[in-house]
């Protein structure tokens, strides 16, 4: 089938676009490059450049390309710049979304495979996993823009519009099984990312965020998926929706999570390195511990993790970062 995939030059688009070529798909890619990169494009991939915002171009494109179904990346993901800059990420997320499912409507496509996250649950359900159902209180304009960009898709579905699945991503990390690919963008703001820049020394240190949780060791707990795995997941998305599947929501983890500080300490083992790590106050808005329960996902996407190891993880990532230096 012919699967259009929007932001496929971003870190876990280009992976998924890898993983569909894999699966027997034809791909194209979609992207305008402001934060992708045209190299983490896999070679078999067709590339088109350009803005999803623009629904007249997008409808071309998939009539054209004769698309039967799309995985829409395209988004900004910074949460603490959505803070400072909350309409571009209302312009770029939600109306992002809104402008794919018109193109997608007046080409007559309907499955969607959506690039959801976690943050749209915000921080009220800390002593156990998420389960897809619970309270959606976003702490940031980028949760409560993937929020609204969850009830376009639902509201659309129930009108008959499309099918679609949302994909809730928890923590995602690591590099490409082959080492070919990974996180390329220089400005990283998640902690294995900001981890294995502290070990190659393009950081002079790493910033822990608060000692004094209620966790174990008094830092937040994250549940870590690496990517490989989640762009699986996109792929048993896809060959739901194109086999007729009803329109769902899956949270994507691996149901158990680490520490910061056990993570730092898995950088360090991989990395042979011993970075300053200095610790500061808490950030607000951090939950204490925020871990999927993928049950649901198993269940019905028949989704088995391969990679649910954090060496395995950290070490790809560090590896992929020695790589950039």
């Amino acid at each position: 089938m012919k699967i259009l995939v929007t932001g496929g030059a971003g870190y876990i688009g280009s992976h998924t676009a890898k993983c569909l070529l894999n699966a027997g798909h034809q791909v194209t890619v979609f992207d305008n490059l402001t934060t992708g990169f045209q190299q983490a494009v896999p070679d078999k991939a067709h590339f088109i450049r350009g803005d999803v915002r623009d629904a007249s171009f997008l409808e071309s494109v998939m009539k054209t390309e004769k698309v039967d179904g799309v995985v829409h990346f395209a988004a900004k993901l910074n949460v603490k710049e959505s803070t400072f800059k909350p309409l571009e990420y209302y312009e770029n997320n939600t109306a992002g979304v809104m402008a794919v499912v018109c193109a997608m409507k007046s080409a007559g496509v309907k499955p969607i495979v959506f690039s959801s996250t976690a943050a749209l649950f915000g921080d009220k359900v800390q002593d156990r996993a998420i389960q897809e159902d619970d309270p959606k209180e976003p702490l940031n304009p980028y949760g409560y823009s993937k929020l609204m960009s969850e009830q376009v898709l639902k509201d659309c579905s129930a009108a008959g519009d499309i099918r679609y699945c949302a994909l809730r991503y928890f923590n995602v990390a690591g590099a490409s099984d082959d080492g070919q690919n990974g996180q390329r963008t220089a400005d990283a703001f998640h902690l294995i990312h900001l981890g294995v820049q502290a070990a190659v020394g393009k950081r002079s240190n790493l910033q822990l965020f608060g000692t004094d949780y209620p966790t174990p060791d008094g830092t937040c707990i994250r549940d870590y998926i690496h990517v490989e795995d989640l762009a699986e997941i996109h792929s048993l998305a896809v060959k739901y929706l194109l086999g007729g599947g009803e329109s769902n929501y899956f949270n994507c983890g691996y149901g158990f999570g680490y520490s910061v500080r056990e993570v730092i300490q898995m950088i360090k083992k991989v990395s042979k390195t011993d970075f300053p790590v200095i610790e500061a106050e808490r950030r607000p808005g951090d939950a204490a511990s925020l871990v999927a329960d993928s049950r649901k996902l198993k269940q019905q996407l028949g989704w088995e993790p391969k990679r649910a190891d954090l060496e395995l993880i950290c070490r790809s990532a560090y590896e992929w970062e020695k790589k950039l230096t």
